[in-house]
């Protein structure tokens, strides 16, 4: 399927490991122009060169963590830099916040601004940057399974729970000025790194009890499955989904 990608600006924020560095390699097979930003620079070196082999027309970089307080000051400054984006991924967010459901509001407030507060901050720089420029663009949030099914740790299904809500009703809100918002919810993803490959490699007999329970597919996913999904919501073969949450999740129940 030709996605017409090619020259495309795609700004991919949390890209430097996991589905938001599967995300950017998929993006480099499709010849567009890509920023990425994450914490560790060593990393976001090390994916520079890949995807530049991969096809990439361009590939540039931002040292930056997208999850602080007043993130629309760093999507001020990539707009200021790079000018437009006819794609941006927000592939940011964490399960491992407070779990404490009586911490008041610090704890809900951090899992909420990690977890969606950041990414909604920063679309208030880049949505009305895309309207301004008449850009029919597209925004994806990466969310989570948990977000659906209210699952696991309570501050941060409750967090994405608040995103999901975010892109529905506010992807609506954008369609008739052709800028599509959504998000995708995987489930149980490993990658070298991550909480389950962390319990797989430690032999964690609660991989086997989540796997037989709660994984119709019967196994984890990975990054790289969610990518292309990621990458087809950014073309405009996808734009009749606006405000779409959508679940790849290896049959979560």
């Amino acid at each position: 399927m030709e996605l017409e990608l090619s020259n495309k600006n795609v700004l991919v924020l949390g890209s430097s490991k996991g589905i938001g560095r599967a995300i950017a390699l998929e993006f480099a097979k499709e010849n567009t122009n890509i920023v990425a930003v994450a914490r560790t620079e060593e990393l976001l070196v090390s994916l520079k060169q890949e995807c530049l082999v991969l096809g990439a027309k361009s590939f540039n970089y931002e040292v930056m963590d997208a999850t602080v307080k007043n993130a629309s000051e760093l999507a001020n400054f990539l707009v200021d830099k790079y000018h437009h984006f006819d794609v941006i991924v927000h592939c940011v967010g964490t399960s491992l916040v407070s779990r404490n459901i009586n911490g008041g509001y610090n704890d809900w407030e951090e899992a909420l601004r990690i977890n969606a507060l950041a990414a909604i901050d920063m679309n208030s720089v880049f949505i009305p940057n895309m309207i301004e420029k008449n850009i029919k663009g597209h925004i994806i949030h990466i969310s989570s399974i948990s977000g659906h099914y209210l699952r696991g740790n309570p501050l941060y299904a409750s967090s994405k729970a608040f995103l999901n809500a975010y892109v529905t009703t506010a992807g609506r809100e954008l369609a008739s000025k052709g800028i599509i918002l959504n998000a995708v919810m995987p489930g149980a993803v490993a990658f070298e790194g991550s909480y389950w490959d962390k319990l797989i490699k430690e032999g964690n007999p609660k991989c086997d009890d989540f796997l037989r329970h709660h994984q119709a597919i019967g196994r984890f996913g990975a990054p790289e499955e969610i990518a292309p999904l990621v990458v087809f919501l950014a073309c405009d073969k996808s734009s009749f989904m606006p405000g779409a949450v959508i679940d790849i999740s290896g049959g979560n129940m």
